[in-house]
């Protein structure tokens, strides 16, 4: 078969070797008694890299990429079980995130929305009540440090992005999904 330039992998894991059809839109054979039948998977590339002292086969352009494998590292066993249970935890939480359709934006979002909402009640109160309101307002727009303080972290223009969800929110143009 290599000399058809025809790629086979000989002895791999059951593991991987399972998310494959999914992702080519073949079929697994583990003989070849009717090749006629046969449904066969396709991707643009195939390719053999190393990683560290370990060969893997990486599928690129495959036709339904819903499939990946992350490959972890690291020097010590428990420091790489902590690294795969934190990854299994956020690719849950992404999960459930995507199929309950159920989101409330982050970066203070809801904070600002409230503040918007206190800032409307106070111009409807009258006296020390409305001070009182205000106050209350200013206190939940105190609390975008934090997303300055991440935004700045990850290397944005947190003024730009603070300022654009502010307007969002004063517009009524952000959107919530709930």
């Amino acid at each position: 078969m290599a000399d058809k330039g025809i790629m086979v992998i000989e002895h791999a894991d059951f593991d991987g070797i399972e998310r494959l059809p999914t992702v080519s839109g073949g079929e697994i054979y583990s003989t070849f008694d009717s090749p006629e039948q046969a449904v066969l998977g396709s991707c643009e590339k195939v390719e053999e890299v190393m990683i560290g002292e370990d060969r893997v086969i990486r599928f690129i352009g495959c036709k339904n990429p819903k499939a990946c494998t992350i490959v972890l590292r690291g020097a010590r066993a428990h420091l790489l079980e902590e690294a795969e249970r934190s990854v299994h935890d956020a690719i849950c939480v992404i999960t459930e995130t995507v199929k309950s359709h159920n989101l409330v934006y982050g970066g203070v979002y809801t904070e600002m929305k409230m503040a918007l909402e206190v800032d409307n009640l106070a111009k409807q109160e009258k006296g020390k009540e409305s001070l009182c309101i205000e106050a209350f307002a200013k206190a939940l727009r105190q609390i975008r440090q934090i997303p300055t303080i991440i935004c700045d972290n990850a290397g944005y223009d947190s003024s730009e992005i603070i300022s654009n969800l502010k307007k969002e929110i004063n517009d009524g143009s952000a959107l919530v999904l709930i």
